[in-house]
């Protein structure tokens, strides 16, 4: 959308994209992990397999020229970057943390119903989707230090949608 912030068009444009089936790469995430390095993720990132949601947070961040949260391919690394965000604060292109089995997931706000977040991710069924979140297991609500907020809390119908219970 035309006032979405430049790191959510990047990520919208993303859409569809895939982790290969089997033991195959997609290409396409794995190029997103090279161009950050190793110093921005943390890790050497070989394998689309290896969970994904901060490679491509971190990856649309950067089309804007947003640094990274520290160790960006881990989920729970993005709790404390850049700046906090009350519920009734959140804009189109807020960064999302949330508790999951195992681990957790970060991606972008694009709106929200009464239980739930829609968040535009990576890694949401081996995908770049929207899915919905419960708003109980969202523990951060961040926005990049150095740019303004636009925008505000958008109200989404959740049409029969279901809640995601694991992005793994």
């Amino acid at each position: 959308m035309a006032k979405d912030p430049a790191w959510l068009r990047a990520a919208r444009g993303r859409l569809g994209t895939r982790e290969a089936a089997g033991t195959a790469n997609n290409a396409t995430i794995l190029g997103w992990a090279k161009r950050l390095g190793t110093r921005v993720l943390g890790m050497i990132y070989n394998a689309d397999s290896v969970p994904w949601c901060g490679v491509f947070v971190a990856s649309c961040l950067a089309e804007d020229g947003i640094a990274a949260a520290p160790i960006a391919v881990r989920a729970m690394s993005w709790v404390d970057w850049g700046l906090a965000l009350r519920p009734e604060r959140l804009a189109p292109g807020a960064v999302l943390v949330f508790e999951r089995p195992g681990g957790g997931h970060v991606g972008f706000y694009v709106g929200e119903d009464a239980v739930a977040y829609h968040v535009l991710g990576g890694n949401q069924g081996d995908a770049v989707t929207i899915a919905r979140i419960a708003k109980g297991r969202c523990i951060a609500r961040r926005w990049p230090a150095d740019r303004p907020v636009i925008g505000k809390p958008v109200q989404i119908a959740a049409k029969g949608k279901p809640i995601s219970r694991d992005e793994a």
